[in-house]
């Protein structure tokens, strides 16, 4: 006849299961928001001194930005703040990733509202005044860049289970600003110097394709964390390998995303040997990335 015992309960450490880099990510989003809302000023306040639409265009354009950028920063506060709360059962690791996920469908939005004002200019063209409109996206464009060095480099460390998605979600903003910039400089260009006027929206309709494409992997990177899809398999089938190599079997493994550099493992094994819990936290101990881990042993006669 079999017995169970269970690990002692679960708890929730001090740092809520948040990324290493959590606070550091959390100001260089500030950061790059304070630079997007000053550049929003400049260009607006000009815009209206100079009767300049392209410059009030560009400013409201730059407003969206940092509005997306501010939902980063907030989950970075929100989740710094409460990581000790208990009424979180495993933390507040994922709020980076609801984030992420909010971000990507801003993403989308902004991949669909790009399209539609690229195919209305392409089949009717307005004019366009190249003298302030390439200095706008020149302006714009060194913005982007001096806000993606800053976002650069923020990751946790490498492969998809330390990866910082609500880092990543608002480095896909700023770059994808940057290629739409590009793309609008080239067209602009080509427009001015080419008499190739339709090639400005045409590059908007391909920065829209690279606008969607981002959005589509943000979406499927979050959404696998927030539905608990198994992060790494590999890892999975390392862990079944060492719970089973003294012929204990492993009757279930549950292992999924905490926050950024945490995994979390439900495991329940059948033996005939008589071991308690801490003989599997031991066995399991070098995968560094099990930050929680519940075991339930099923005791049967040998």
């Amino acid at each position: 006849m079999a017995a169970s015992e269970a690990a002692e309960p679960a708890f929730v450490p001090e740092s809520g299961f948040l990324g290493r880099g959590h606070e550091r990510n959390e100001r260089k989003t500030w950061t790059v928001i304070a630079l997007c809302a000053t550049m929003t000023v400049l260009e607006i306040t000009a815009g209206r001194l100079f009767g300049s639409m392209a410059l009030v265009a560009d400013g409201l354009h730059m407003s969206t930005h940092a509005a997306a950028l501010v939902i980063a920063a907030v989950a970075y506060a929100y989740a710094r703040n409460h990581a000790d709360d208990p009424s979180f059962a495993f933390g507040t690791g994922k709020l980076g990733d609801l984030a992420g996920f909010s971000s990507a469908i801003v993403l989308a939005i902004v991949a669909v509202l790009t399209g539609y004002e690229a195919i209305t200019r392409l089949f009717q063209p307005g004019a366009i005044d190249f003298d302030i409109a390439i200095p706008t996206a020149v302006a714009s464009l060194a913005v982007n860049v001096a806000s993606a060095w800053l976002l650069s480099g923020s990751d946790d460390g490498p492969g998809a289970t330390n990866r910082d998605n609500n880092m990543r979600a608002a480095l896909f903003h700023v770059i994808a600003d940057v290629a739409v910039s590009v793309l609008a400089i080239l067209g602009l260009l080509a427009g001015k110097f080419l008499g190739l006027a339709f090639m400005d929206p045409l590059m908007g309709l391909l920065g829209m394709l690279v606008i969607a494409n981002w959005s589509y992997a943000l979406v499927r990177a979050t959404g696998a964390v927030l539905l608990d899809r198994t992060p790494d398999r590999e890892m999975a089938a390392k862990i079944r390998a060492e719970i089973e190599l003294d012929g204990d079997r492993l009757n279930d493994l549950r292992l999924w995303r905490l926050g950024p550099g945490h995994l979390g493992a439900i495991v329940s094994v059948t033996t005939n040997k008589p071991r308690n819990p801490d003989y599997y936290r031991a066995r399991l101990a070098r995968f560094d990335l099990l930050s929680h881990l519940a075991i339930e042993i099923r005791s049967v006669a040998p």
